[in-house]
């Protein structure tokens, strides 16, 4: 093996020799690796099990579309309802579902405030439910 002396001219040189360095290392390797015991021990902790006997409802539709239409119609999925139960119908729809979401669906000629008026309420009954709006170019799937 060999080992620089000096620099170019003829001094003490300034490298390290990192080579006790690496031999260091690797018996502390070896150290870590002969202590660390062979079967790890943690904390033991119980992990909830899903209660099968109170299954909630399976919903087959979870998109819900309240839509506005041009001649003061509104509907819940296809069914009608009106302004006075868009609120009640909602709470019921979302007293058990998990995932909250609500799509707004307007016709073309009618105004903005009636449909921001159906958010409103949607929000009212549960400030937690995300509402996104379908314009024409979304639900004809372009």
């Amino acid at each position: 093996m060999a080992m620089a002396v000096g620099g170019s001219k003829g001094g003490p040189s300034h490298d390290i020799n990192v080579t006790p360095l690496i031999d260091v290392l690797l018996v502390l390797i070896i150290i870590f690796m002969v202590i660390q015991p062979l079967h790890p021990s943690g904390l033991k902790a119980l992990v909830p099990q899903p209660n099968h006997q109170k299954s909630q409802p399976q919903h087959n539709d979870p998109t819900i579309v309240v839509q506005v239409l041009d001649n003061g119609v509104l509907k819940i999925n296809q069914t009608p309802v009106t302004w006075d139960t868009l609120g009640p119908q909602l709470a019921n729809i979302y007293k058990t579902r998990a995932q909250k979401v609500l799509f707004v669906k307007g016709d073309d000629d009618i105004p903005f405030a009636l449909i921001a008026h159906a958010i409103d309420v949607a929000k009212g009954v549960d400030p937690s439910i995300m509402v996104g709006i379908l314009t024409p170019k979304m639900q004809a799937g372009k």
